[in-house]
């Protein structure tokens, strides 16, 4: 179910925190991140991430096509191996 409009979109303040601060000081490296919750504002267009999938951090790049999606959807935390198929003889 998605949030409420009046609420407005979940950024994280700490990370917002993390972005203005790197913008102030123009550093490119990347930021990590365990927020996979958070959604992507305008502010993070061009900014690089590292957000965590529950065993390593997965490298994000933000582009202006993800602006209010949320980061979880860039970082798989499955890995998909293979259908059993025709090795179940």
């Amino acid at each position: 179910m998605p949030r409420s409009l009046k609420k407005g979109p979940h950024v994280s303040g700490r990370l917002l925190q993390k972005v203005l601060k790197a913008q102030e000081s123009g550093s490119q490296a990347p930021i990590k991140t365990f927020d996979r919750d958070c959604t992507i504002i305008p502010d993070f267009v061009g900014m690089k991430f590292l957000v965590h999938n529950g065993s390593n951090f997965i490298p994000v790049f933000v582009q202006t096509q993800m602006v209010g999606n949320k980061f979880g959807m860039y970082a798989m935390t499955r890995l998909f191996r293979q259908h059993a198929g025709d090795r179940k003889s």
